[in-house]
């Protein structure tokens, strides 16, 4: 087995494994922060990998776009960590476009390829996600609606790059008399309202 072909097998592992773990709804978002320089060893932004940039993408964005959910495509520091959407996802959230072409040097692999990918893709300045995958510690958590909560897979790194995931859950209100539908299992909001 080619080493592209582990890190595409790690990479659809990872993606539905969170999303057991983190089931999105159709028309949310999820963000994917990538550094294909930490995946291939390299410090951040020092080895842009179009080539590992690419396997990544073909098997993440599937499994969204089969959910109907939001790809939200995070650019590197160079342009505020702006991020790559189709233009339907800024129209529905009716999110503020900025003018910028992501390339290898100012914006990164995953944006670049995200660009050519996309049927009609923006860049926008910011976004409020339900959930995310941060692939080689490129900071996503400023993209995430509050509260956010760690997601644990199997997959722990891709390559030489350290993985973390997260989603979202609404923030509990109404202190010790409220009561909080089960966000994993167990009693469903229906539920607890007929009580």
């Amino acid at each position: 087995m080619t080493e592209m072909s582990i890190l595409a097998g790690q990479a659809r592992q990872l993606m539905e494994e969170f999303l057991a773990r983190a089931p999105l709804r159709e028309d949310q978002i999820m963000v994917l922060g990538c550094s294909s320089s930490e995946i291939a060893g390299q410090t951040i932004g020092k080895g842009s990998s179009p080539e590992i940039a690419s396997v990544i993408f073909r098997e993440i964005h599937p499994l969204l776009e089969q959910r109907g959910v939001f790809l939200a495509v995070q650019c590197c520091e160079h342009l505020n960590r702006a991020l790559v959407v189709e233009d339907s996802c800024a129209r529905l959230y009716g999110l503020k476009e900025v003018m910028v072409l992501p390339h290898l040097k100012a914006g990164g692999a995953m944006a670049t390829d995200a660009m050519s990918r996309f049927d009609r893709p923006v860049v926008v300045e910011s976004i409020q996600a339900d959930a995310g995958i941060d692939i080689g510690d490129t900071f996503i958590g400023m993209h995430i609606r509050p509260v956010g909560i760690p997601v644990r897979t199997g997959i722990r790194s891709l390559g030489e790059a350290h993985v973390t995931c997260i989603r979202r859950r609404p923030p509990l209100i109404g202190g010790e008399r409220a009561r909080y539908p089960q966000l994993t299992g167990g009693e469903k909001w229906e539920d607890l309202k007929t009580k």
